[in-house]
């Protein structure tokens, strides 16, 4: 844990890493809490009706009769159970007892269609899956055929001829049970990765990882925990930045955490929980900020007490960055990290880490470089590729099933991420984007996230995302595919006007020659702007 002082190089040179050589997730996040101070607030869930407060003791108590029930159902150490559900108290109970009995968690993104579903629970060899009706559809579309290795389907909504009921299952058990011992370095979580450049991989964390995640959460959020603070975020626990970002080590922590399932994401909504909730704290990602930049003046229409506002899973940019002090009145600490080892650069106002436009330093623990491909540290300045020492605790075990992949993940001790960066002489590092993504025009290459930034400025642009369109002469030309703000209709005069907007504020290789205006970008289930099928539409 960090110690809060208000000097970075101190903290960094103090941290020490104490991981135990035997971890259980389960009990670390709930247990142990609910020894201490079973009648402590560890969920607050919100429903049509209002609040409810689920204690840790009641989390205890209820993952202890889910775990008894998996075991009576012959799930063994080590097995793949799959959670396909929203943000609910069920989730957050199945987690607890796959880690208790020693299983592996599968979150799953309750918004996959049958093929990604298939997919990952094939390749997984997911033995059970716990889901809620929406989910059993989708199953029963795939077929008993496309899913060999499934063996248990429980639903929160109810039981039939194939499907076995959650709470009636849990109310037959006991709600004491004894968790295994493991290791920390034992398999607890295996989440895929978000598929925007590729086929989708499943990283498979140690228990440990929850224990590296908890100064990456504590910088961003300013030394977590203090008097009062209370986090959510609208992202999906099934992706790392919900689970691990928040919900798992907020609760290790004693922070509770606000819980409400939204199908999309709803700007008004949102600031109408931040209220009624009264939440300190909030992870929300940039896509969702860019979106609540639609609500003029949120202070003066909701009673917002926030202490702290982080954002990651993509650069955030200088104009949102600008716009979230004078909409909240705080600096928005942005963060960093791979599903394969997040959580390693952040920002943190507190102690004065922070620098418009960049994504932070690295997080005390971690030793975060800018490289070369022959894996030598860049110069200040210097592009090239972030990357991660090993050993790190935070850091995935492996790639399931692909021992290649994982290999190639490395250059000696270096994890590489695929993610262009420069880093000035402060340390800061700005991120460029994924290799995959830098645009290469006339000799120059170009990341998207600037000229994203500088789109956003325009009046009628509310997110846009910027991808390469092959150009006989230029190699690439920038093309940008924008959504529009309410009140403006698409048209060449005001193509026109975007394109000199950026020409005028960047430069003549940079601005985009050709823009689509569209309803929607195509995105991953964080939020995250899938360009790849962008380049494909270019």
């Amino acid at each position: 844990m960090l110690r809060q002082t208000a000097d970075y190089e101190t903290l960094k040179a103090e941290f020490r890493w104490n991981i135990p050589e035997k971890l259980n997730i389960g009990v670390a996040v709930c247990d142990v809490w609910a020894r201490a101070e079973p009648q402590r607030p560890a969920l607050i869930e919100w429903t049509p009706r209002g609040l409810v407060i689920h204690t840790y003791e009641d989390l205890r108590r209820a993952s202890n009769r889910l775990a008894h029930a998996l075991v009576r159902q012959g799930v063994r150490p080590g097995e793949r159970v799959a959670l396909l559900l929203p943000q609910s108290p069920e989730t957050l109970i199945a987690h607890l007892a796959i880690y208790k009995i020693g299983a592996v968690a599968l979150p799953l993104a309750a918004l996959f269609g049958v093929d990604a579903l298939e997919y990952r629970l094939t390749d997984s060899q997911a033995a059970a899956v716990v889901t809620d009706a929406q989910g059993v559809a989708k199953l029963r579309e795939i077929g008993e055929a496309g899913l060999p290795d499934l063996r248990l389907i429980w639903s929160t909504d109810g039981a039939d001829a194939k499907v076995r009921g959650l709470h009636a299952d849990m109310a037959r058990e006991q709600d004491e049970f004894q968790p295994l011992d493991t290791g920390a370095d034992e398999p607890a979580l295996m989440i895929y990765t978000s598929g925007t450049t590729g086929q989708a991989k499943g990283a498979l964390h140690g228990h440990r990882v929850l224990l590296g995640h908890v100064p990456g959460v504590q910088f961003p959020h300013e030394f977590l925990p203090q008097k009062g603070d209370r986090i959510w975020t609208p992202a999906d626990w099934a992706w790392a930045g919900g689970l691990l970002n928040v919900l798992l080590p907020s609760l290790y922590l004693g922070v509770a955490v606000v819980c409400r399932k939204f199908e999309r994401f709803d700007p008004e909504a949102a600031l109408a929980l931040i209220d009624e909730a009264q939440i300190r704290n909030a992870f929300i990602p940039p896509t969702a900020l860019r979106m609540l930049r639609s609500i003029p003046e949120p202070r003066k229409k909701f009673k917002l007490d926030l202490r702290t506002m982080a954002s990651g899973g993509e650069s955030l940019g200088a104009e949102v960055y600008e716009w979230g002090r004078a909409a909240f009145g705080l600096t928005i600490n942005e963060f960093y990290g791979q599903t394969e080892c997040n959580l390693v650069l952040a920002s943190c106002a507190a102690i004065g880490v922070s620098r418009a436009g960049a994504i932070g330093k690295a997080v005390p623990g971690h030793d975060v470089a800018v490289i070369r491909d022959d894996g030598t540290v860049c110069e200040p300045g210097e592009m090239g590729q972030v990357a991660i020492a090993r050993p790190n605790p935070v850091m995935f075990l492996e790639y399931w099933k692909r021992p290649k992949a994982t290999a190639d993940k490395f250059i000696g001790d270096w994890m590489t991420t695929g993610d262009l960066a420069r880093q000035d002489e402060d340390g800061y590092v700005f991120f460029v984007g994924r290799d995959d993504d830098v645009i290469t025009s006339s000799g120059y290459r170009i990341g998207p996230g600037e000229i994203e930034d500088c789109l956003l400025r325009h009046p009628a642009v509310s997110i846009s995302a910027a991808v390469g369109k092959p150009d006989a002469l230029r190699t690439e030309i920038v093309k940008a595919f924008i959504v529009l703000k309410p009140g403006y209709a698409p048209s060449d005069a005001l193509a026109d006007d975007i394109r000199n907007f950026v020409r005028a504020r960047l430069s003549a290789h940079e601005y985009p020659r050709e823009i689509a205006f569209v309803g929607e970008l195509p995105l991953t289930t964080s939020g995250k702007v899938i360009r790849r099928l962008l380049r494909d539409q270019a």
